[in-house]
């Protein structure tokens, strides 16, 4: 299913549903940029806002940007602070948004509805302070291989949204590319479980 569309249609049920992906990664996001400083912050993929909830106590400013409507409608229920501002916007056009430099760039399970990274990580590159961060959390590409994709279920049956399958080297190239730098690379497992396939991989990026 077309990715606006497939979103605009979980918007209602996403919060509630169950879905490991989304609340693991909520986790390592906390986890790994509480160990960060930064006053502002570029979240593409904000979502419902799950993130967008704790980034906005960290940082001074918080743009959260999403492809769909009703997604920033949700989030917006949930956040009134003047220190964020949501913005729908589609990432593989021009990022007239980005209209300043960010100590941080955030994506959360966003990558992988994305086909061309090469051109997304010099977007990123472009609107980064000297020295600021790029947070990836990704559904780990051994998941994908073995079949998973970000789906939901509705009345008419399961809901299959678009999605590209990335190797980790890809993320680490495109990222190169545009002059970033890798800080840190980690997988993470239901339960902590290691001798199962990883859910998600992270990626940390500095410029």
């Amino acid at each position: 299913m077309n990715v606006q569309n497939a979103y605009n249609e979980w918007a209602e049920q996403y919060d509630t549903n169950q879905n490991k992906t989304r609340d693991l990664e909520a986790i390592i996001l906390r986890e790994t940029l509480s160990k960060i400083s930064f006053n502002s912050c570029l979240e593409i993929g904000c979502g419902t806002g799950k993130n967008t909830v704790w980034l906005q106590t960290k940082a001074q400013q918080v743009l959260a940007v999403d492809f769909s409507e009703e997604m920033l409608s949700k989030a917006k229920e949930k956040i009134s602070q003047p220190n964020v501002q949501f913005l729908q916007a589609d990432i593989t056009e021009p990022w007239h948004f980005a209209q300043q430099q960010f100590d941080l760039v955030s994506f959360s399970l966003v990558l992988e509805h994305i086909e061309d990274l090469t051109a997304i990580f010099q977007k990123v590159a472009n609107s980064l302070n000297p020295n600021g961060h790029v947070y990836i959390a990704e559904l780990h590409p051994f998941k994908q291989y073995s079949g998973s994709k970000a789906r939901f279920e509705t009345a008419t049956g399961t809901q299959v949204v678009t999605c590209f399958t990335h190797h980790v080297s890809d993320f680490v190239i495109a990222a190169k590319q545009a002059g970033l730098e890798l800080v840190s690379l980690e997988e993470y497992f239901d339960d902590q479980d290691r001798n199962q396939i990883p859910r998600i991989l992270q990626l940390l990026f500095r410029k």
